[in-house]
């Protein structure tokens, strides 16, 4: 049996192989952010593509958070009924379903979240737009940030998922708590790397004692600015969120966004990242990702050991059940023969 197809013991679950479905954003919500019919076929049409595990799209904890007109939510307890139809779906094919969470913080446009936010008020940088200024946060709207994941987190369990990851990637809301560049509060929260990881290590910690979710985070491998979050920088924080009860890294891009970096090509532009915390010794699974679409990449980068589970995104969603037939079903098909 190939690599990709064995089977891994991630948090309290066994995934049946190493494939992934990150999150995507689909814009198939309502306005009001719930689930709609649209939702539920794009996530039965993911299922298909024989992942072992399938991430539903960043989803705002609180109206406050929203990036995006018809972004998913998981804010208020009438999410859960629609929430709990996309975990059906998904287990429905076999797959493990995780739930992943966010806060825009200052990354949004004003017309879709008036109150923009960030820990220190600076403009988060964006490689594709100009950000407008948020305002910066005190003390009460870092707290409510974490009453708002911890809540969110306990409606994902309500709806029957097996995972919730956190979203600190990609320059939205927990990302810039984590990184120098956007956080230079002076209080608990900020001042040091242990400072910024603090709200962070203390969601996940409160998560772990009000539900029995396995708990990810999607977590920049650096944030590739000046002045920002190092690759060494990395390494400490994951051991924090590890401590404090994190059962799967899931490895992407830092503050600027998650386009691919201009001077890197081919498949697995981000792999260097979860190569590097692999190499680490980090004691719980590890995701890459980055444009990885081929058997003999994901093949390479398992049996090398850059990664444990490998997230495949833009293949699966272009024709998931291609991908199946590709990827997974003709090994299938090849090891019964040999058989």
């Amino acid at each position: 049996m190939n690599m990709r197809l064995s089977p891994i013991r991630a948090g309290q679950f066994q995934l049946a192989n190493r494939i992934v479905v990150p999150p995507m954003a689909s814009q198939t919500a309502s306005t009001q952010g719930f689930v709609t019919e649209q939702t539920l076929t794009h996530y039965d049409r993911l299922a298909q593509s024989g992942a072992g595990l399938v991430m539903v799209e960043y989803s705002f904890v609180a109206p406050s958070g929203r990036s995006e007109p018809n972004q998913l939510g998981a804010h208020d307890d009438r999410c859960i009924q629609g929430m709990r139809k996309i975990a059906t779906v998904i287990h429905a094919s076999g797959a493990k379903a995780g739930f992943q969470l966010t806060h825009c913080g200052g990354k949004a446009q004003l017309d879709v979240c008036p109150d923009l936010m960030a820990p220190s008020g600076i403009t988060v940088p964006a490689y594709d737009r100009t950000l407008p200024e948020p305002r910066s946060m005190d003390l009460e709207d870092m707290l409510s940030w974490k009453r708002a994941f911890v809540q969110a987190a306990v409606r994902v369990e309500a709806a029957g998922f097996d995972f919730v990851e956190l979203h600190c990637a990609h320059g939205y809301g927990l990302n810039q708590v984590l990184s120098p560049i956007t956080n230079q509060r002076q209080d608990r929260y900020g001042g040091s790397n242990e400072n910024r990881a603090r709200l962070i290590v203390e969601i996940i910690e409160e998560i772990k004692q009000r539900t029995h979710l396995s708990v990810m985070v999607r977590i920049p491998g650096q944030d590739l600015y000046p002045e920002g979050l190092t690759q060494q920088d990395m390494v400490q924080i994951c051991q924090w969120f590890i401590g404090a009860g994190v059962d799967v890294i899931d490895v992407s891009s830092g503050i600027g966004g998650w386009n691919r970096p201009k001077d890197r090509r081919g498949e697995g532009y981000l792999v260097a990242e979860s190569a590097y915390l692999k190499s680490a010794g980090l004691a719980v699974p590890v995701i890459g990702v980055g444009g990885i679409e081929s058997p003999e990449y994901i093949e390479q980068a398992l049996s090398d050991q850059w990664l444990d589970l490998v997230a495949v995104g833009r293949a699966i969603l272009r024709d998931p059940s291609t991908f199946k037939q590709r990827v997974i079903q003709q090994d299938k098909v090849k090891d019964t023969q040999t058989a």
